[in-house]
């Protein structure tokens, strides 16, 4: 079984934000140590650009020199008229599958109503790329761009929980968020589970929440990751929380969940 992770962070410079190891830099070559030391084959990267402007550059840089390692799901300011012209043919860059934006600040929020993204959409359905989000920090105004761009594949990050909840409060908004499994051109990156619990490995409150979510959206939109530079627990343990202690993810879906999901829907041949 090919294990990819949905969501690691390199970076080169800047202060980490939030609960993210306050290192200088995380290099690729730091990141795939860790990374076979827990079994984990490939990862996709996330570009921190908020506190490393050149974290895009250097994801690139590691797909280019392990390219059967890593791939990228890469940004620009997309509220720079001047730079949307990158998005134009955007895969032929190292490595790159896909456009990622958190869009954690209010200001940043506020371009999905003030109209400054309405471009991004339309221009990512025709290139074929993926977008990925936290959309569990505005569901109404994700789902709107989804039922609007139904040829857009979208993809709620962190399991699209409450971004700042813990055990039964991170799961508050649960009922939309599995509203939404009926579009098929949503996914939820399943990465980031140990982070919303209090209680000790195998984190047992977390696993009725993350079954509804999995029987919602099945095994092929619904993608196991880690975001390692945060988690409370090892890299190994990110991998056996799924791979051994939920009993219901098994076979075929476990193999899906683990990397075969996320490298067919981000169109990453990766053998």
């Amino acid at each position: 079984m090919k294990i990819v992770d949905a969501q690691i962070h390199i970076w080169s410079q800047g202060m980490p934000s939030g609960l993210h190891r306050k290192v200088a830099s995380f290099t690729a070559e730091e990141a795939l140590a860790e990374m076979d030391a827990a079994g984990v084959d490939a990862a996709l990267i996330h570009p921190p650009a908020s506190w490393d402007p050149d974290s895009n550059a250097q994801a690139e840089a590691a797909a280019r020199a392990y390219p059967e390692r890593f791939a990228v799901m890469g940004q620009f300011p997309p509220d720079d008229p001047a730079q949307r012209h990158l998005i134009r043919g955007w895969r032929a860059r190292p490595g790159m599958k896909g456009l990622r934006w958190a869009l954690l600040a209010p200001e940043q929020q506020a371009w999905l109503r003030d109209g400054t993204l309405d471009w991004l959409w339309p221009a990512a359905e025709r290139e074929g790329l993926p977008v990925a989000t936290m959309g569990g920090l505005f569901l109404p105004e994700f789902r709107r761009i989804a039922e609007a761009h139904p040829g857009l594949k979208l993809i709620l990050d962190h399991c699209g929980l409450v971004r700042t909840g813990r055990d039964a409060a991170a799961f508050a908004q649960l009922d939309e968020l599995m509203a939404l499994a009926k579009l098929p051109n949503v996914a939820v990156k399943a990465t980031g589970a140990p982070h919303y619990s209090t209680e000790p490995y195998p984190y047992r409150n977390l696993h009725d929440g993350l079954q509804r979510i999995f029987d919602a959206f099945g095994p092929e939109r619904f993608f196991w990751g880690t975001d390692i530079t945060r988690m409370p627990c090892s890299y190994r343990r990110c991998v056996t929380f799924f791979t051994e202690e939920l009993p219901w993810l098994r076979g075929r879906d476990l193999e899906l969940v683990m990397g075969r999901g996320l490298c067919d829907w981000i169109g990453w041949d990766l053998r």
